[in-house]
């Protein structure tokens, strides 16, 4: 099969777009509105940036329906700051619930029963039944395309982390005991605990590398 994008409608695009770039991290992203209310929402357009600064990224989509801003985008450009929650087998059902495109003002902590608990050095609350926070501040918004399926890419540093002591291994992240979940398209959804290694290539350094 062979496609050309630009032909594809902004549908049939995203089918394929999220079924080809598997599996994806979801950040579940905590906001506070100019007015100060609480906003809770999941996105899978997710990655880390780099480390040093530590920067990560996540994209909203533009709604198609109406060409309008998610909330989350809203509030962050409202505040300059959001906190990214990671997304376990623990809490997967409640983040699916978050998804819900509520009215604009509602608070999702209260509608998916997720706990709100005070960051340190932003606004936004933290949710308490995930193991890994990333508080953030607004590096850079980049709008990328026009139109249904076009989206914006959000660049926040993250300036503090909230590990669970459980997962915190000598200065790592121990997997097993994450338990982490990705998105796959549709309505599926991925566990990550079938692990496996594979060791780092090892060359002889008197053998160039082109």
């Amino acid at each position: 099969m062979e496609i050309i994008t630009d032909q594809l409608t902004w549908k049939d695009s995203y089918k394929l777009y999220t079924g080809s770039i598997v599996p994806r991290p979801i950040a579940l992203v905590s906001t506070m509105s100019a007015e100060g209310v609480p906003n809770l929402a999941p996105f899978s357009n997710f990655c880390g940036v780099c480390p040093q600064p530590f920067t990560v990224a996540f994209a909203p989509l533009i709604r198609p329906e109406d060409g309008t801003k998610k909330d989350t985008l809203r509030n962050i450009e409202a505040t300059g700051q959001f906190v990214i929650n990671i997304v376990t087998e623990q809490i997967v059902e409640q983040v699916n619930e978050a998804s819900f495109e509520f009215a604009y003002g509602v608070n999702e902590f209260q509608e998916t029963g997720l706990t709100p608990v005070p960051s340190a050095q932003v606004l936004p609350y933290r949710v308490k039944e995930s193991p890994i926070h990333m508080e953030c501040v607004l590096e850079d918004i980049l709008t990328i395309g026009k139109g249904a399926g076009s989206s914006n890419l959000v660049l926040g540093r993250v300036v503090q982390m909230h590990i669970d002591d459980r997962i915190y291994d000598h200065g790592k992240i121990d997997p097993f005991q994450l338990q982490p979940v990705a998105r796959l398209a549709g309505e599926y959804y991925a566990r990550m605990s079938d692990l496996f290694t594979i060791a780092s290539p090892k060359r002889d350094k008197s053998i160039g590398t082109k």
